[in-house]
């Protein structure tokens, strides 16, 4: 498989379980101590660690580290906008959207040149 591709992919799988172990606790956990919280989030986080390295490490020999960290960037946004809305119960907001865009000028910026290690 095209490492871009790879890196992408367990990027993504990482990404989910980032975000649930960064913020999931403040709907499933908000009855316990921060303590508890925060070795459970370290538990999930484990796993997301287990995935973002390799992605890393594979992506980085196709993409220079300002790419990998823009494409990081563009993921992280895509995968908390549906956790906040469908897990959390967050408003969709336009200020979504407006991050978006401020993140497309970044790739733009950042993949306009060739990968240059």
């Amino acid at each position: 498989m095209n490492p871009v591709m790879s890196a992408v992919l367990l990027l993504v799988a990482s990404n989910v379980f980032m975000t649930f172990a960064w913020y999931a606790h403040l709907k499933n956990l908000i009855d316990r101590p921060w303590y508890i919280a925060a070795l459970v989030s370290w538990g999930i986080a484990f796993f997301e660690y287990l995935l973002q390295v390799p992605a890393n490490r594979i992506g980085y020999g196709a993409l220079s580290l300002a790419q990998l960290k823009i494409l990081q960037e563009i993921i992280t946004l895509s995968v908390f906008v549906p956790f906040a809305v469908l897990y959390m119960g967050r408003p969709l907001k336009l200020d979504f959207l407006w991050a978006g865009l401020c993140l497309l000028g970044a790739v733009y910026f950042v993949f306009r040149s060739p990968a240059a290690q």
